[in-house]
């Protein structure tokens, strides 16, 4: 768990990254990044304008410092997710920001075990693999079923291949910390 002290940090990193994403700027390196934020941690980036979805990158795996996952996925969600046109500088102003910690994943080799609302899927076959967080199956009122079609979806596996061999599905947890845009924010 991150005190509110880490989220704000967190949250600071995030938009100054974007900000420098927009400007083609270097990222200033923090002098003092507390110590939860340095250990090794995956991470999602999550931006909205408006509630709608405007970029969503992370790494699922613990490969670097946390901050720094944070600091790469915010820029990454704002100007190179393939799926959005980047965001412009007047959207920064209605900017709202997710970001999701996550915890190491875990195999699974049931459906079953997947709970709704607590639990992400990763699957993976030898050529692709697809990630949803876990917020995803709350937010669009899935069952585990339609949960798992999903993901496979995403990883771009047919849904009538899926009970091949070589498919693993993979549930990890995610602590969500959410930024509402800077219009929205009381002072």
């Amino acid at each position: 768990m991150l005190s509110q002290s880490d989220k704000q940090v967190l949250f600071s990193i995030a938009r100054t990254s974007i900000e420098a994403a927009l400007n083609y700027g270097d990222v200033e390196t923090l002098r003092s990044i507390p110590a939860a934020l340095r250990a090794p941690c995956g991470a999602f980036v999550t931006l909205r304008i408006h509630g709608e979805l405007r970029g969503c990158i992370g790494y699922i795996d613990a490969i670097r410092p946390l901050f720094e996952s944070v600091q790469d996925a915010a820029a990454k969600a704002a100007v190179e997710d393939f799926r959005f046109e980047p965001i412009t500088e007047p959207e920064l102003s209605h900017l709202e920001i997710e970001i999701s910690v996550l915890s190491p994943r875990t195999e699974i080799h049931n459906i079953e075990d997947i709970e709704i609302g607590r639990h992400g899927l990763i699957v993976e076959d030898e050529n692709s693999r697809g990630l949803l967080l876990p917020q995803v199956a709350t937010e669009q009122g899935w069952d585990r079923e339609t949960f798992y079609l999903e993901t496979l979806r995403k990883a771009g596996i047919p849904q009538n291949a899926r009970n091949r061999p070589g498919i693993r599905l993979f549930t990890f947890t995610a602590e969500v910390i959410h930024q509402d845009a800077p219009a929205h924010q009381a002072h």
